[in-house]
């Protein structure tokens, strides 16, 4: 057996290092390794209840609105605020914005652009993909960027600015629209709307939100030209509903209004959420403590434990491993062609592209109606006093899936605030009973060209998580 250290990976958010054991051409276990320790959750305590929107939306330039969104979330459940209707779709308008413009990124720039690479020359579709997806001299990322860039125009009028915006508070958000402004917001979304039909799917995106089955949506590709079906196209000759399959366990804390919250494994089916059933376990991070949850989590750093490899702690629901991100919101909300697709092969590399996908088509919709329903004049927020002691809880849904933030606060200050990420979910280490973390499974048993010192396929599989890092170790 011998064992490589894989690391750094380009076109991921973060530090991160993959140890492979391999044994007869195949990795025989894996174990990741988040190195950058960063202690944001030290850096709360003390400190006034409202620093944390300050704070906490700079644990990530990518995802500050989910954080921002996830701390609003947590002092709404200390205050026992509900915002007016208008401060509701604000929240729901500018949390999917970003995570649909992260999609849209990690689809064109970090994820597509490895089968533009010289190992796949000999493939038949290697010329379109080399002319679509190639960094530099691709044409997607000239199609994409300014579409993109316009659609993050939202954030400018509904927001002030993005990353970091302060505009989301516990009773709403601080930024009123105009009606002219909210005709504007509408145009933004038609022009987004123009960009996805157009270069991504080529059809109308409640057409591509309705295909229910496999076969489905063989039907609907055949002759279809769209960067959806290119990728349909890699998937079935590289075989990737075959590849990175990890737990068939998803947990979701819902979102927008739209995706329910809830966990789904493959024996029970769809289960209600339970925050208490979650747990961090330490055994293997480079920390101290012991198995807790959230709401008692301690973060102490231990930099020379022994059997430890990472700075990541490993998220537990009711024992288990879970997964987390588009496909597992989509396995939760119940979408028939991706819970076909698990039923069929499992979570895979082609079946979390592809849910991460139909969310564009799924959502932008229903952004176009939250944005007809605004009106101007009413109230946007709603006002509370802080309490000075007390606790809460924010569960809500970055593009990358799951984010908790814990607080309790007393005399006035927040006493503990702690954190669990996307990624600190899919790529926890090993917990006390020596169980691997979801990215570690879908690892494990994959074939490997030891003579490759960064495996492409690898790289399949990690980026199809569309990981994090600096969000993991916050």
């Amino acid at each position: 057996m011998t064992t490589r250290i894989l690391g750094p990976f380009n076109r991921v958010e973060g530090d991160l290092e993959v140890h492979l054991d391999i044994a007869a051409g195949r990795v025989a276990a894996a174990r990741v390794n988040s190195p950058l320790y960063r202690g944001f959750e030290q850096m709360l305590p003390g400190k006034s209840l409202l620093d944390a929107l300050v704070i906490v939306p700079r644990i990530c330039g990518i995802c500050s609105v989910s954080q921002s969104a996830a701390a609003v979330a947590a002092l709404r459940d200390l205050t026992g605020l509900t915002p007016p209707p208008n401060g509701r779709l604000a929240e729901q308008l500018v949390t999917a914005c970003e995570n649909l413009a992260d999609h849209l990124t990690h689809f064109y720039l970090f994820f597509m652009p490895d089968f533009a690479r010289p190992v796949y020359r000999e493939r038949p579709w290697f010329k379109a993909v080399e002319a679509r997806f190639k960094a530099v001299s691709g044409s997607a990322a000239a199609d994409m960027l300014p579409a993109r860039a316009e659609f993050m125009h939202l954030m400018g009028l509904m927001a002030g600015k993005w990353p970091h915006t302060l505009s989301l508070q516990p009773g709403g958000s601080s930024r009123p629209l105009e009606q002219a402004e909210i005709l504007r917001l509408i145009t933004l979304l038609h022009g987004f709307r123009r960009f996805l039909e157009r270069h991504v799917f080529g059809d109308a995106l409640e057409a591509v939100a309705g295909l229910d089955s496999r076969a489905a949506l063989d039907a609907w590709r055949q002759g279809r030209r769209g960067d959806l079906a290119l990728f349909l196209d890699i998937a079935d000759d590289l075989e990737l509903h075959k590849l990175g399959r990890a737990t068939d366990r998803f947990l979701s804390h819902g979102a927008y209004g739209l995706f329910a919250a809830g966990v789904w494994d493959g024996e029970g089916g769809r289960q209600p959420l339970d925050p208490a059933a979650i747990v961090e376990d330490v055994s293997h991070a480079w920390m101290a403590g012991e198995t807790l949850p959230p709401a008692d989590g301690l973060t102490r750093p231990l930099h020379d434990k022994a059997d430890a490899y990472t700075w990541c702690k490993a998220p537990r629901y009711a024992g288990q491993v879970m997964e987390t991100g588009a496909l597992a919101r989509q396995m939760v909300a119940g979408h028939a062609l991706i819970r076909e697709c698990v039923a069929a092969h499992g979570g895979s590399v082609q079946a979390r592209v592809l849910a991460r996908l139909l969310e564009l088509a799924i959502v932008l919709p229903d952004m176009e109606r939250w944005a007809r329903a605004l009106t101007p004049g009413d109230v946007w927020c709603h006002h509370a006093d802080l309490p000075d002691e007390g606790s809460g809880v924010g569960l809500v849904e970055a593009a990358r899936g799951a984010l908790g933030h814990w607080l309790s606060v007393r005399n006035g200050r927040i006493e503990n605030y702690q954190i669990i990420a996307p990624t600190t979910w899919n790529f926890s280490p090993r917990d006390e009973a020596g169980i691997p973390g979801a990215l570690e499974q879908a690892l494990a048993g994959m074939e490997i060209d030891t003579n490759d010192p960064m495996p492409v396929a690898v790289q399949h599989v990690v980026r199809s998580f569309d990981p994090c890092m600096v969000c993991t170790v916050h």
